[in-house]
């Protein structure tokens, strides 16, 4: 049924069926309403431990809140551009994307670990709780892309391993 699927790849696309709306949302929010929309709670966070530490006037919130939208927005386009190439083509294959959906969760992790410390700071507890579970799911996909890809080119025995490696090198020397 799933033949050719790999976990990385079926667990990617659960993140963007997750992250892509939830960020969007948020994101939107800031766009319509940057002052409304950074305190709302899927940014109370970063917004409240920006607003303490720094004591930022109007100007500077709308513009940290545009800096959070723009970073939100970034992630879910390259969850989104992971999808699309995920898709399968003619040639039937469904494994692109890697470095797209590596991206997206290195950004989403930065993000998502920066705004639940920054939540335990301020002891917002929804917030943490939320920003927790965020970190934690982009966080897992980021570890099992690293453990899969280290696994994915594995198809040479260790008898072939120096002529699977060697071989596009030599092939490249000589050409």
């Amino acid at each position: 049924m799933l033949h050719g699927w790999r976990i990385t790849t079926i667990n990617g696309l659960l993140l963007a069926l997750y992250f892509v709306p939830a960020w969007t949302n948020a994101a939107l929010k800031i766009v319509v309403f940057p002052i409304r929309g950074i305190y709302a709670p899927a940014n109370i966070g970063p917004a409240l431990f920006v607003n303490d530490t720094f004591h930022l006037a109007t100007l500077g919130t709308v513009r940290f809140a545009w800096l959070l939208a723009l970073v939100k927005f970034v992630v879910v386009a390259c969850l989104l551009l992971f999808t699309a190439q995920t898709v399968p083509g003619k040639n039937g294959k469904h494994d692109g994307g890697d470095e797209v959906l590596t991206l997206a969760l290195l950004f989403g992790s930065i993000v998502s670990v920066a705004s639940m410390a920054a939540a335990a700071a301020v002891a917002e507890a929804a917030a943490l709780r939320l920003h927790a579970t965020e970190s934690l799911l982009l966080l897992g996909g980021l570890v099992l892309l690293v453990v899969e890809s280290q696994n994915y080119g594995a198809g040479c025995s260790e008898a072939s391993a120096y002529r699977c490696v060697k071989k596009p090198m030599s092939a490249s020397l000589n050409a």
